[in-house]
């Protein structure tokens, strides 16, 4: 079943993926367990995007630094995670409330969640709904902390790993982070900067879906 799928065009892959994960959401509220035992949604949902719609941590930290205003941030996790701690400029959307939102669909969109996997899940939904530039964020909140919060490099490190370092150190710091130096940063307690919250997006309460902007 998995060679199949993976075989097919890009576009009969997006929908064949897109009708597991719906079918699965649907039945189960689950579409991670182990129902479909012969197909891997996880891996297959990951695989059908392409490296181009994925977007790395160090590269949106540039953004936000730059203040580039031509993406809008979604925070796919529930409220109280969001709360706890969110990506700077990220809004709080639900995967199961994308499409009550007024996410438009001529913007480009950069979807996270705590990985790719779940990320993938609204990558899905905004795609089958015509919503064109949608990207992910690449390992998502963990990957920022590790990468962006609280860069590490060990004693020994080579004098490239060094000047890299230097130059996160300065990312890191931007962001309230902590960068993390030597063998002992993992027995401290790493505490979240605090971040100031976004305003809502409003979501369409008019009973339908948005209407499509641009041509």
């Amino acid at each position: 079943m998995k060679n199949y799928i993976m075989n097919l065009s890009g576009s009969k892959k997006l929908a064949m993926v897109g009708l597991i994960l719906g079918l699965v959401a649907v039945l189960l509220g689950n579409p991670y367990d182990n129902t479909f035992a012969k197909v891997n949604v996880k891996e297959l949902s990951v695989e059908a995007i392409r490296d181009s719609e994925i977007i790395n941590v160090k590269e949106l930290a540039e953004w936000i630094i730059e203040g580039r205003v031509d993406y809008r941030l979604v925070d796919l996790r529930d409220e109280e995670a969001y709360k706890n701690y969110f990506i700077p400029t990220a809004v709080n959307i639900p995967t199961s409330k994308l499409l009550e939102s007024n996410l438009m669909r001529n913007q480009k969109i950069l979807l996270y969640c705590e990985d790719n996997i779940k990320a993938a899940q609204g990558w899905f939904i905004l795609k089958a709904n015509n919503y064109k530039g949608v990207y992910i964020l690449n390992g998502g909140v963990e990957s920022w902390k590790d990468e962006i919060l609280f860069p590490s490099i060990s004693a020994n490190a080579s004098p490239e790993e060094k000047i890299e370092f230097d130059k996160m150190v300065e990312v890191s710091k931007f962001f309230g982070g902590s960068p993390q130096v030597g063998e002992t940063e993992g027995s401290k307690e790493i505490k979240m900067p605090k971040i100031e919250m976004p305003a809502a997006i409003p979501m369409n309460t008019s009973g339908g879906k948005p209407k499509r902007e641009g041509c």
